[in-house]
């Protein structure tokens, strides 16, 4: 059986315009080779134990790498960027 579509899916799905954050996000899906660095980090990446469960891995890159190119300018670069 297939699952009910809401109003709000429909009227995305028939949407014409890419926001300017689909468009971001998926080219940072082109450029990121997701799985090699995945595979890469995850034996070193803390595992849930008696403590607080940790954010899952390819979340907390994907926070990480947004971070890092929509960070604001520095205030080393912010003089240059000025002039």
């Amino acid at each position: 059986m297939e699952k009910q579509q809401t109003f709000a899916s429909v009227a995305w799905t028939q949407k014409g315009k890419v926001t300017r954050r689909e468009r971001f996000l998926a080219e940072m899906d082109a450029v990121i080779p997701w799985a090699a660095l995945l595979r890469l980090i995850e034996p070193y990446y803390p595992k849930a134990g008696n403590g607080r469960q940790p954010l899952g891995l390819e979340r907390m890159l994907r926070i990480y790498f947004v971070q890092q190119w929509v960070q604001p300018l520095g205030p080393a670069s912010r003089g240059r960027a000025l002039r």
